[in-house]
């Protein structure tokens, strides 16, 4: 397995591979933690999330998380706060292209993701001209070739958002629809129950959506049926588990080894 960055001028593959249609199995990285970080990036996912919506990640956390996937095969996602055009200006510069957007429920929310990404005149990213995501200034034409290398993939997490999905779907820069399952259960009034069958036909509506348009979808599915029927429904870009979950699991189940 390979990764290649805009880094050199190669295409991101983990866009790449969206827009063909290869499943990328990904996992949350919560701990907000380098070590931990590494060593979910030895274990080949295709992709890794690191998270600063439900998450204490900060600026400099988030690029101590990106040094430490420096060798990794795993694509680093970022998830920012809030669609906010300053904190994903911030993550480009520290040397972030894959972002994950949440709580995107219009199209103008969608197109104001997907601006902030981009320079002029496609965006309105602002300038730097030496930064981390250029190495320091090293990287020629970055600034004329890097918007077409960076991922947009925005969450589906509300009743609005599910309404509006065909206009987010047709948004020129939309990677992917990414499903936040136990947010949208809460907006549809099961919070704690994403498998109700109101939540569940609201998934097919984006699985729908995005299908005519020719989006892909990404869903979080810790559970192992859920994974898999997802990916059976057509999702591509899916995580399988976080390092939180994964941590506390293992540090209970070694517990109870031992409890006499």
């Amino acid at each position: 397995m390979s990764y290649t960055t805009p880094y050199s001028g190669i295409p991101n593959r983990f866009k790449q591979d969206l827009r063909e249609g290869k499943v990328q199995i990904g996992c949350w990285s919560s701990l907000a933690n380098p070590f931990t970080t590494e060593i979910l990036g030895l274990a080949g996912f295709d992709w890794l999330l690191l998270d600063g919506e439900h998450s204490p990640n900060d600026l400099n956390g988030f690029i101590f998380q990106l040094m430490a996937l420096k060798d990794s095969p795993s694509a680093p996602v970022v998830r920012p706060q809030s669609n906010d055009t300053v904190q994903i200006k911030r993550l480009l510069d520290a040397g972030f292209y894959n972002f994950l957007v949440p709580f995107v429920e219009t199209a103008g929310e969608a197109a104001q993701a997907v601006a902030a990404t981009r320079y002029a005149p496609e965006g309105v990213r602002g300038v730097s001209v030496s930064m981390r995501g250029n190495r320091f200034g090293t990287i020629p034409d970055y600034h004329k070739v890097s918007n077409q290398h960076i991922t947009v993939a925005l969450q589906i997490e509300s009743r609005t958002a599910v309404a509006n999905i065909a206009d987010i779907c047709a948004v020129d820069g939309v990677d992917c629809v990414f499903i936040g399952p136990s947010d949208l259960a809460a907006g549809y009034g099961y919070l704690g129950n994403a498998n109700h069958p109101e939540v569940q036909e609201a998934m097919q509506q984006v699985f729908a959506a995005a299908k005519a348009a020719g989006v892909p979808v990404g869903i979080l599915a810790p559970v192992e049926s859920d994974a898999r029927r997802y990916i059976e429904m057509g999702a591509t870009m899916v995580a399988v588990g976080s390092d939180q979950g994964l941590f506390r699991a293992a540090t209970q189940a070694l517990r109870d080894k031992y409890a006499f």
